[in-house]
């Protein structure tokens, strides 16, 4: 499983013109789901995400969590984090799970984010999506497990 981090002053997903989710302070993830993880992995990068320390505290240092500043989580799911650009011009995603993998993992993934204390909302999962946040610092991350 695989997540892109982006710490956020604001983020916002909109499918069809329709406001899906939207956010103040907190994060954007990016969630790709490979065709071996499991509910065990989806919990645990959640726990991971929300325990993160990359918000600032009054000194400038990043020692906060997600958690400490009661911030706000956009799970957006993306198979393309399991892009394939070894060869040729065009990427191959044959490394990311199939939907029927997919779906239910981002689903525990968002879940197990609630169930911490996280004010979470999704993108809609297969659907095209338009994201827009700022990005703040910018602090943008890459976690794997």
């Amino acid at each position: 499983m695989r997540a892109v981090l982006q710490r956020v002053s604001y983020g916002k997903v909109t499918v069809e013109n329709q406001v899906v989710a939207s956010i103040g302070k907190g994060l954007v993830i990016l969630l790709g789901v490979g065709p071996e993880d499991t509910i065990a992995k989806a919990e645990e990068l959640a726990e991971k995400c929300s325990h993160l320390r990359i918000f600032e505290d009054d000194a400038g240092k990043m020692n906060l969590s997600l958690l400490d500043v009661e911030g706000e989580v956009i799970v957006v799911s993306q198979f393309t984090l399991y892009a394939d650009t070894s060869r040729g011009r065009r990427p191959s995603f044959i490394n990311a799970a199939k939907p029927e993998i997919a779906e239910p993992l981002v689903d525990v993934f968002a879940q197990k984010l609630q169930q911490l204390g996280v004010s979470t909302g999704q993108g809609v999962f297969g659907a095209h999506m338009m994201v827009d946040l700022c990005n703040d610092g910018p602090v943008t991350i890459l976690m794997e497990v």
